[in-house]
């Protein structure tokens, strides 16, 4: 990937994912956070509560090279790493839970063309070292127009 100048902009995101033939769309407006060569994508994703209540949820999307790392703070907290091939720590927090996981990518494709950008990965969650769930999510970030 080329060396970029710090840049920042406005972007539209939407994320699917398909997890056990359920698919949730996700489409949000975010802004990206361009530092050399990594790309850190931010946005707010809304979420519930353990009583129901409504909460949101800080995401950032780092990426780096051939590795995408998700970060959420706000009504959770997680981590998760993804690279192709390889199994990666993680976390998820909340106020009534915690666990450690891990995901195991067997699919990671990150294409960027120019202020776009478009990503997809298949991976396997695991939940205290047990198989969680096979997840397929798919990405695709674009500039929005200034107005």
């Amino acid at each position: 990937m080329p060396e970029l100048s710090s840049d920042k902009y406005s972007v539209s995101v939407s994320l699917v994912s398909l997890h056990e033939g359920e698919q949730s769309v996700l489409n949000v407006s975010g802004e990206v956070i361009a530092k050399g060569s990594q790309l850190y994508i931010r946005y707010v994703e809304p979420g519930q509560g353990p009583q129901g209540e409504d909460v949101s949820i800080r995401t950032t999307l780092k990426i780096a090279g051939n590795e995408l790392k998700i970060i959420r703070h706000g009504g959770v907290e997680s981590e998760q790493s993804f690279q192709e091939g390889r199994r990666l720590p993680g976390f998820y927090r909340s106020p009534y839970t915690q666990f450690n996981l891990a995901t195991e990518t067997r699919e990671l494709d990150i294409v960027r063309d120019g202020r776009s950008l478009k990503v997809s990965l298949d991976y396997d969650l695991y939940v205290y070292e047990e198989l969680s769930g096979k997840f397929a999510i798919s990405l695709h970030i674009q500039e929005e127009p200034k107005s």
